[in-house]
């Protein structure tokens, strides 16, 4: 397939691993998933890819089937401010399809990923029409508001262990990201970019949460092995 497709023009139907891979499918009933999945479309995204932009108008309520996603925004010095990371099983973007307004936000791969979609005039036959869809997406606004609270705590943070044990824990959230279970592929580089430190720094800190006993690194990724202290952790401020 050419390298010059955009990734709406690299769109397919998705596969039947695909499909198993979206949370609120399985929430449905059977003519609603009937219509959902003969809506679905699903595409291969490259590093660097934008899956929404900025002022863009939306067209689609977007998950990742595979990979990894940033969401952020340019602040008005031109500073990159991440909002989250989005790993597999995480949907996104249903605040703006509700409201069918303009993206507030930049969605961009940060590594070879599977981004499913779902148009959002089919967005909006869901919700007017399944009550396991509605509480989808109500628990999804619910998470995603504590979510957001926690990235603004995070951002004030000077401690840069917290920063990444919590926002590690935030990539484990099993209501928005059902589909990343015990182990996160992350490198950590990726890692960096979600949390805004340098790569060295992120090491470090990993090297502290791993010797607390919360999480064991692994080849390709990371296992949480204690996912409450991840979320409640306190680190004393270490000396320049």
């Amino acid at each position: 397939m050419s390298s010059n497709l955009t990734l709406h023009q690299r769109r397919r139907k998705p596969s039947p691993d695909e499909l198993d891979g979206i949370p609120w499918l399985h929430l449905l009933l059977p003519d609603e998933r009937a219509r959902a999945q003969a809506e679905l479309l699903v595409s291969d995204a490259a590093p660097g890819d934008y899956v929404c932009h900025i002022a863009k108008p939306v067209t689609y309520w977007f998950g990742v089937v595979d990979g990894l996603l940033k969401m952020s925004a340019d602040n008005a010095q031109g500073l990159t401010m991440t909002f989250a990371g989005l790993p597999p099983g995480g949907w996104f973007g249903e605040g703006t399809a509700l409201k069918r307004e303009p993206y507030r936000y930049n969605v961009q791969a940060l590594r070879k990923s599977v981004v499913a979609g779902l148009p959002v005039d089919s967005f909006h036959w869901l919700l007017d029409h399944s009550i396991g869809f509605n509480r989808f997406v109500m628990n999804q606004l619910n998470e995603r508001l504590g979510q957001f609270i926690a990235a603004r705590e995070i951002d004030r943070m000077n401690n840069p262990d917290v920063r990444v044990a919590r926002s590690l824990a935030a990539l484990f959230n099993p209501v928005l990201y059902p589909g990343v279970g015990e182990i996160l592929r992350i490198t950590q580089q990726e890692l960096a970019y979600l949390v805004g430190l340098s790569r060295q720094r992120v090491n470090e800190a990993l090297t502290t949460l791993q010797a607390q006993g919360m999480i064991r690194v692994e080849y390709g990724g990371l296992r949480v092995l204690d996912l409450v202290a991840l979320r409640s952790s306190v680190f004393p401020v270490k000396k320049q």
